[in-house]
């Protein structure tokens, strides 16, 4: 594969502290708070909208947090993405998750990366029919929110406990600390907000999670050429503050450590050559991804090769006609919630 000039960059200048995210922090908790606290008093119309989007933005946080941000104390930063607002799945398995999906040399593939939802053809034909209905629902963007959530957060918890009662005893450490930050929210939902918890799950987190699953929608699509795996959405004012630019995956990719105030502005001086890289996979906004995918496919659930080649095809050859046509999914949050939820090693 040849190099580009950002292949083997890293971001230098990293400041002991970078304050936009520390607001960020204090906007998301804050908000959440809020929303928690007064949520008796806000119409439907109002509480749910921005209970998804205080939800889908601190998942966005952690994200952010995962890659090094937002101070240069690892055990700050681990703190803050400690707090389980989503519940369902602990910071150190998605950080974990999410760093092993970051080997774009196994990007989309159905096993080696954690957060794909293409299928081996074994694996696709042991599903039983109502299975696969489901899954092929999901290809849709409608399907993906309307169903994803009850998917996602159903395949990860039944993986990971399963791991857990086969004897994976890191696994269960991880999940009594996350179980202590689950009772301190719930906590403060019931005897301070009070709230029910399945008032949380229906207002907050299953909306929340929707909205993030658009985001993941249509970020990587099965390819030969590792960089043809990745998209970029651009035109996105409102969704990518939202996912704090991650819409720009293809820049994220090739500079995961670079914080999200300045992704912006890195896209806009290296666009050209990362859409050269990437084979033109370019959306012109979310508004395009509906129009097109709301209710057709992005991509069919089985992975078209099977496995994912390990990207040494020449970028030429590895063309699908029509960038964007067929395009896999990412499962939301670095879960693994695609084809397998493989075990990952635990946070240190």
């Amino acid at each position: 594969m040849p190099a580009t000039p950002f292949d083997h960059v890293t971001f230098s200048h990293r400041r002991t502290v970078e304050w936009p995210t520390v607001a960020l922090c204090g906007a998301v908790f804050g908000g959440w708070g809020a929303l928690t606290y007064w949520h008796a008093c806000l119409p439907l119309a109002v509480s749910i909208p921005a209970a998804a989007w205080v939800v889908a933005w601190h998942s966005s946080l952690q994200h952010e947090i995962v890659h090094g941000h937002p101070t240069a104390w690892r055990a700050v930063n681990r703190a803050l993405g400690f707090v389980p607002l989503s519940l369902w799945i602990p910071f150190a398995r998605y950080r974990a998750m999410h760093l092993a999906h970051h080997r774009d040399e196994r990007l989309t593939d159905p096993l080696d990366d954690p957060e794909t939802y293409y299928w081996t053809p074994d694996d696709w034909s042991a599903l039983s029919p109502p299975i696969r209905l489901l899954v092929a629902a999901q290809a849709t963007l409608l399907g993906r929110m309307a169903i994803g959530p009850a998917w996602c957060i159903g395949r990860y918890l039944a993986a990971d406990f399963s791991a857990i009662c086969a004897g994976d005893r890191a696994l269960a450490r991880v999940w009594l600390r996350h179980g202590v930050g689950c009772i301190a929210v719930l906590a403060w939902l019931w005897a301070v907000c009070g709230m029910a918890p399945w008032v949380y799950v229906a207002l907050f987190v299953y909306p929340g999670t929707a909205l993030l699953l658009v985001r993941s929608f249509a970020e990587h699509r099965a390819e030969d050429a590792v960089h043809h795996r990745t998209a970029i959405v651009e035109r996105a004012p409102v969704l990518g503050l939202l996912f704090l630019y991650n819409n720009l995956h293809a820049a994220h990719h090739a500079r995961p450590t670079l914080p999200w105030y300045r992704l912006p502005a890195w896209y806009a001086q290296n666009r050209d050559m990362l859409i050269s890289r990437n084979g033109g996979l370019v959306y012109r906004g979310y508004a395009e991804i509906v129009r097109r995918y709301l209710l057709a496919p992005h991509d069919m659930p089985l992975h078209p090769t099977g496995r994912a080649p390990d990207g040494t095809a020449s970028a030429a050859g590895a063309m699908r006609p029509a960038p964007g046509a067929r395009a896999g999914g990412a499962a939301i949050h670095g879960a693994a919630v695609g084809a397998i939820a493989a075990p990952a090693a635990p946070e240190r």
